[in-house]
């Protein structure tokens, strides 16, 4: 019960990674706003049964949930989610960025709607919430009410590394990581901490990727790849033991937790003056190698 009535938002949360977030919150004690348009992995379609699904599994193991259809990549979504927490709790403690959908293809083969479309609902769709609940966090601050609240973003591997056929995703991820860092260093003021998890797990989005790990499981094999494996990283991130935390990203699989280590100042040489350009070749050369070796893209 380490979220016991902390009130939680989880964006994405009919299916998957975020059904999994909204039930782990719900077994440690949080009130949970579950947020999902109930589209197909590709974006299209909509239903509420998802949602309210979820609400009523939350409910029927004793917790208190509501069902939020907003489309959060609008303003007036976002806004209209963050007035949900509020008007069904009293209040808004922890944000989980989740929502997002697939249009895979090659950059040469890409279309500027499958580019514009995983954007929308990655980058934009993580903006929105966040601006309209750090907005709220900011007023009670200013009102010297005290706030101790957490929002969790979801990058992924793709973000960090890169991904063959997947360049929208892997950008849209990227700046998510982008945005994590700069939201925990203008919103740390406020009592709000921002950190990131990329997770690796079996979704709608992941189901061929990780389609073989189900034959070891079949046999009793431990799911490494089961989404509600991701969540209790989550759920501690949530928590108020995790006030100390901010502006990190965390790697997540199965039993594992990684501390990502993003772009460092790596070796350098500065000559005090202009470079001549037909200089440059030896000196990059020297401290390529020097440098840490990048690790692959994902699918290269």
């Amino acid at each position: 019960m380490i979220c016991k009535d902390r009130v939680v938002v989880v964006t994405g949360a009919g299916r998957g990674l975020g059904r999994a977030h909204a039930l782990e919150f719900a077994r440690q004690g949080a009130k949970v706003v579950v947020n999902d348009l109930g589209v197909s992995a590709s974006g299209e379609g909509g239903s509420e049964g998802p949602a309210h699904e979820v609400v009523e599994e939350i409910r029927a193991m004793g917790g208190e949930a509501v069902a939020d259809g907003s489309d959060i990549a609008t303003d007036s979504g976002a806004r209209r989610l963050v007035a949900t927490a509020l008007k069904s709790f009293g209040g808004l403690d922890v944000l989980v960025n989740n929502a997002g959908f697939l249009r895979d293809r090659m950059l040469v083969n890409m279309s500027e709607e499958e580019w514009d479309a995983v954007m929308r609902v990655h980058l934009k769709g993580h903006f929105l919430p966040l601006k309209h609940a750090g907005l709220h966090w900011r007023a009670e601050a200013k009102a010297g009410r005290p706030v101790d609240a957490r929002v969790i973003n979801t990058s992924s591997g793709a973000g960090l590394l890169g991904s063959v056929g997947q360049g929208n995703y892997s950008a849209a991820k990227a700046g998510i990581v982008g945005l994590t860092l700069v939201a925990a260093a203008e919103l740390g003021r406020y009592g709000v901490t921002v950190n990131a998890i990329a997770p690796a797990a079996r979704t709608r989005m992941t189901e061929q990727v990780f389609a073989a790990t189900m034959a070891a499981v079949a046999e009793g094999a431990f799911d490494a790849m089961a989404p509600e494996n991701v969540s209790p990283l989550v759920a501690w991130l949530g928590s108020a033991e995790s006030r100390d935390v901010t502006g990190r990203v965390f790697e997540v699989e199965g039993g594992k937790v990684c501390v990502m280590e993003g772009f460092r100042h790596g070796p350098t040489t500065d000559i005090g003056a202009r470079w001549d350009a037909a200089d440059l070749g030896p000196e990059i050369t020297g401290l390529l190698r020097e440098a840490a070796t990048p690790e692959p893209v994902y699918g290269a």
